[in-house]
């Protein structure tokens, strides 16, 4: 399955209910696997993001149906990215030829 990183801020609201973090990760696990993804790992983190999550799932539209849905609950905006472990890098190099 592909693997995304998304890199999370807190939205006013988010900062808000910040206590409430920690549950609002486990409600974003379980509506992740309602679109067939996975949170693989979550990370509250210092610096310019307040939370990275790395999700896989099995195609680009369900991750953006599971980022659109988390983000409509008002708490979280998003960036995120496509990753590539070493053997999917590999495979791309070696199309170059």
């Amino acid at each position: 399955m592909p693997t995304y990183v998304s890199l999370i801020n807190w939205t006013d609201q988010g900062m808000r209910t910040v206590t409430e973090t920690v549950d609002r990760g486990a409600a974003f696990a379980e509506l992740a696997q309602k679109h067939g993804a996975s949170l693989e790992q979550v990370y509250w983190t210092v610096g310019p993001y307040d939370i990275v999550a790395i999700i896989e799932a099995p195609d680009d539209e369900s991750l953006t149906a599971v980022l659109l849905e988390g983000g409509s609950w008002g708490n979280i905006r998003t960036t995120t990215l496509r990753a590539y472990d070493r053997d999917q890098m590999s495979g791309i190099l070696q199309r170059l030829g």
